[in-house]
């Protein structure tokens, strides 16, 4: 007999058709050394285009994802989430590239941004 699924649901948010409403991966952040050759690195390797870039940060934008490149003492490696109920897990922060945010963490210590949908 297979194992069966023990998925629990903290929120569910229905669509008229009563289907559930996916989240959406804004992006994923990895950590690297250097904001400058990681952009070049990426961008001389692969069809992307530069959607935000800082000293601390950069967003890559691909086909069908977001890339952050972080510097690890600025940012976390996490992966974000776009959400219109954002404030629900904590109070959101204003970035330097217009988007509000919060930091949380999984049950296994990973991070994860819930971004304001807008």
């Amino acid at each position: 007999m297979a194992p069966r699924s023990s998925k629990k649901k903290i929120s569910s948010r229905k669509r008229a058709d009563n289907k559930l409403t996916l989240d959406r991966i804004h992006h994923v952040a990895i950590p690297v050394p250097n904001i400058a050759k990681a952009l070049e690195w990426y961008t001389s390797r692969f069809n992307c285009q530069v959607e935000y870039v800082d000293e601390t940060w950069a967003l890559l934008e691909f086909a069908n994802a977001k890339l952050a490149l972080v510097l690890p003492n600025e940012h976390p490696a996490h992966f974000a989430l776009s959400r219109p109920d954002a404030n629900k897990f904590g109070d959101l922060t204003a970035h330097r590239d217009g988007l509000n945010s919060v930091y949380i963490k999984d049950a296994f210590g990973n991070a994860i941004e819930v971004l304001e949908e807008h």
